[in-house]
């Protein structure tokens, strides 16, 4: 698990492509502190499995699946990216609670300056679409923020000088595609209100139902 705080911008060294998937080379220095072989490291918001460990970086594989649904397959050496390593139990929760593993892509259909902050306005499918709340959070590349506006087919979300200046969002522009998780309350409740009487296996002394979900505003 992540926030989409990101730790770190990295640096693409080198790509090795498959037939369907990459092997990633990237030069960095704060993720490698207490890393190990086997442990997590979300690149552009995409949960990766370090697999290699260098004094100035880190090799991660990204399967076929990863390849289909993200931005990955548009990554070349010298691109930069953002880093954040996985949640321990003593991690501050800043953002929201980001699984690494991303619904889909949006495409940027407009950036423009609002005083001091950056608004980037993104298209997507319906499926990613539906789970965007107006003021709720999304993970784009990683990064979490709030969504400012809600359009039928597009959403907006607003920058901060800060998030501008450690993450890769102002490196974009109009035409990009960036990675998108939505919030993953959405995708249980979702799943959980769609749930046939037929298939609920249920306690038959428990007081939880779907009935009694509804009723109190799940």
């Amino acid at each position: 698990m992540f926030t989409g705080i990101i730790e770190e911008i990295g640096i693409i060294r080198n790509i090795v492509k498959g037939s369907r998937s990459i092997k990633l080379t990237i030069t960095a220095k704060k993720v490698l502190e207490n890393t190990n072989l086997g442990d997590s490291i979300a690149v552009n918001g995409v949960c990766l499995t370090v697999t290699a460990l260098g004094k100035d970086g880190f090799t991660a594989d990204v399967m076929p699946e990863s390849m289909s649904k993200t931005n990955m397959g548009r990554l070349k050496p010298g691109d930069r990216v953002n880093l954040e390593r996985a949640l321990t139990l003593s991690s501050r929760l800043g953002g929201h609670i980001v699984s690494g593993h991303i619904d889909g892509v949006g495409d940027i259909i407009n950036m423009e300056k609002d005083d001091n902050a950056v608004r980037v306005t993104l298209t997507s499918v319906p499926k990613v679409m539906k789970y965007i709340v107006s003021e709720g959070s999304v993970a784009l590349d990683g990064v979490s923020l709030t969504v400012a506006h809600l359009g039928d087919n597009d959403f907006t979300v607003s920058l901060i000088p800060h998030t501008a200046q450690v993450t890769t969002l102002l490196d974009k522009k109009v035409g990009d595609k960036l990675n998108i998780e939505n919030d993953v309350v959405g995708k249980y409740v979702e799943r959980l209100l769609s749930f046939s009487d037929k298939d609920k296996v249920v306690e038959k002394n428990s007081a939880i139902s779907l009935k009694f979900l509804r009723e109190n505003g799940f």
